[in-house]
């Protein structure tokens, strides 16, 4: 059985491989075209002061998504 987890439970440092995206419409579009796209990996580089947002590495990007986004991007962590 494969563990997963969303993007948000990864911790600063923390790396893994997106499984997928459950989120819709407007923001499952705009998870995509960011690059959170299956089988990508993805690294939680900083977080902000007050916990949210997250500042996530993927595709050569670093991209911050608030936790209500990153919630919607499951993970398999390595």
């Amino acid at each position: 059985m494969t563990v997963k987890c969303s993007l948000a439970d990864l911790s600063v440092g923390g790396r893994g491989i997106i499984v997928e995206i459950r989120a819709e419409g407007n923001t499952r579009r705009r998870l995509l075209d960011l690059g959170f796209v299956p089988d990508t990996i993805v690294e939680a580089v900083r977080r902000s002061p007050m916990g949210d947002p997250t500042a996530y590495q993927v595709r050569g990007a670093v991209i911050a998504l608030r936790e209500e986004d990153a919630v919607a991007v499951l993970v398999r962590p390595t």
